[in-house]
């Protein structure tokens, strides 16, 4: 159960005083008091946030009827904390109602980032009953399995729309789905849509020789990684009478599995070491693996993780790149702001664009040799997923068919399509558009020349960024946070935060109101 802490007024402040007497003559002499325990900075950092949501509630859009909830506090490099809200307006949920305050590890406020524009100021009484609602939330899936009943809630547009949310899970079009469906309580119209389950055509599988993995004598669960597991389709965890995996074939399922353990835990060891991140949501968990779908294909589905094969069905979707891809999506959704949002395809862009940057990151992290899969920028390579060797190209997406710069036309562009952009960014901030490393020279969209600042920094920034999500993440905005994570990891550089600036001009990303400038 999660603890949610509403906002009040003010904060109660304790003191305590100690009154001190010299010792009596020839007494023995006192022992001086321990030291106090040093407080928790997340601790710390949450009583400071919530003093300045108390303080300035027009900063966050604050209207009378609002109830400001405190989710969480995630710690992050450098000892910054990010201390995430979320709103109720009139006892309801709303959604697009969250925001992020960020403060250093005395509780110092850095910056904010909050997802809403406007105070809201909505009507909570419905017109269209709950049962219509729910009828024409079904109808957008092709096969119901489950659905939850609708719930009022407001959603943060403009000064507030009231909608009725269902979640419909089942299929469409043959592909798992868990649809979000937001229905206007007023007039009885679909207005929002979004899916938990991440499709993602990615790759990899019996690609590391012999391994040393983490599991438990018997069964393929991590004893050091909680909630990491790697079982069949119905859930269950593979066991065994030893701790011995796999047999090294591409076609053999316990293998997918030694693949697919051994991928995540790398993954979650570079989240630690390099970006300060505590597993893969954030708090010290990870979340299940299947292997063994029945289809081309890999996929995150708010849950687990599940892996299918090439369309030759000689290996299985289990590479590094695959699956640091789909554990990405899981990171995306436990950072502040979910999976679900922004305009049009653009956040659902942004998060398959997360999977690819989190697989280079496990990639280059694990630095294999050229034997088993060196570190590269390329997606799904290994796993040859449809016999035409990689499926997306982070120096210069536009190779494979993906757009290399941000446009208008990216809130409407395929997901998997649209992660182009961002791609390209991430590349130019580690690599820059020239590389004297080896790796390839990148094309701008403005003809600039970038410097990269290597990929170690680069996806400490992105997390950064990450850490400060809101609901509503736009390439924009994720401009804007950036540079602010760079100032806030960097203090007293300006190259890392020039670099992130460059980076996103040079896709298309103008500079925006408000961006932190780079003083040293």
């Amino acid at each position: 159960m999660r603890h949610q802490t509403a906002i009040g007024a003010a904060a109660l402040s304790v003191g305590l005083a100690v009154a001190m007497s010299s010792p009596a003559s020839g007494a023995a002499p006192r022992t001086a008091p321990a030291a106090p325990a040093r407080p928790d900075p997340r601790t710390v950092a949450a009583a400071s946030a919530d003093r300045l949501v108390a303080a300035k509630p027009a900063e966050f859009k604050k209207a009378p009827k609002d109830r400001i909830v405190r989710r969480g506090v995630t710690s992050g490099l450098r000892g910054l904390q990010y201390v995430a809200y979320e709103r109720t307006y009139d006892g309801l949920p709303v959604y697009g109602g969250d925001f992020v305050v960020t403060t250093d590890g005395s509780g110092g406020v850095l910056s904010t980032m909050v997802d809403q524009v406007r105070e809201l100021n909505v009507s909570t009484k419905a017109s269209v009953g709950a049962g219509q609602a729910a009828a024409t939330s079904r109808a957008r899936v092709t096969r119901v399995d489950s659905a939850s009943a609708p719930r009022l809630t407001v959603l943060a547009e403009g000064t507030g729309r009231l909608v009725y949310e269902t979640v419909v899970s089942g299929a469409r079009k043959n592909a798992p789905t868990k649809l979000h469906v937001f229905v206007d309580a007023e007039s009885g119209k679909v207005v929002k849509t979004y899916d938990e389950v991440m499709d993602a055509a990615d790759d990899r599988s019996y690609y590391h020789g012999t391994v040393d993995l983490s599991t438990a004598a018997t069964s393929m669960t991590d004893p050091l990684r909680s909630g990491i597991r790697c079982g069949g389709q119905n859930g269950s965890t593979y066991t065994g009478t030893d701790s011995a995996w796999g047999n090294g074939s591409g076609t053999n399922l316990e293998t997918a599995c030694v693949d697919a353990l051994y991928a995540v835990q790398k993954e979650w060891d570079m989240l630690r070491s390099w970006l300060g991140r505590n597993g893969i949501n954030g708090s010290g968990g990870g979340f299940p693996l299947r292997v063994g779908l029945n289809d081309v294909n890999a996929y995150w589905n708010g849950s687990y993780t599940n892996f299918g094969h090439n369309q030759s069905n000689t290996r299985q979707a289990t590479s590094v790149d695959v699956v640091g891809h789909e554990n990405g999506h899981a990171i995306f959704q436990t950072t502040p702001g979910g999976s679900s949002g922004g305009s049009g395809t653009e956040k659902g862009g942004m998060n398959e664009s997360a999977g690819d940057i989190f697989g280079a990151l496990t990639e280059h992290y694990m630095n294999e040799p050229s034997t088993y899969d060196p570190p590269d920028y390329l997606v799904g390579e290994e796993v040859d997923l449809v016999g035409s060797g990689p499926i997306r190209n982070m120096y210069n997406p536009s190779a494979l068919g993906d757009p290399n710069c941000y446009s208008s036309s990216i809130p409407r562009t395929e997901v998997h399509a649209a992660a182009g952009p961002q791609n390209h960014w991430f590349y130019l901030l580690a690599e820059g558009s020239r590389p004297t490393n080896g790796n390839p020279t990148s094309p701008t969209c403005n003809g600039s020349t970038v410097t990269g600042i290597g990929i170690q920094k680069a996806g400490q920034i992105f997390m950064g960024g990450l850490n400060r999500k809101v609901t509503s993440w736009s390439h924009a905005r994720a401009r804007v946070a950036t540079i602010a994570a760079a100032v806030e990891l960097f203090p007293g550089s300006a190259t890392e935060c020039n670099a992130v600036k460059a980076a996103w001009s040079a896709i298309s990303v103008p500079a925006q109101s408000g961006e932190a400038s780079c003083g040293a």
